[in-house]
């Protein structure tokens, strides 16, 4: 599994809350520490897309 943020991102915060192991606040948006998510991490990666309230994590 890949997971990127687009540029709609508004750096709430809410992905880092729910996985830090996976994301980390850039100079404007938040952004993946890591380009592949290990399996561990996966559900916490959903669960930050899903719960993403303008919807800018993209999971691939």
């Amino acid at each position: 599994m890949r997971v990127r943020i687009e540029d709609s991102c508004t750096a709430c915060g809410l992905c880092i809350e729910t996985c830090p192991e996976v994301f980390e606040m850039g100079t404007e948006i938040a952004q993946p520490i890591i380009g592949d998510v290990p399996p561990e991490f996966e559900d916490s990666v959903i669960q930050a897309a899903d719960e993403c309230p303008v919807e800018a994590i993209i999971v691939d």
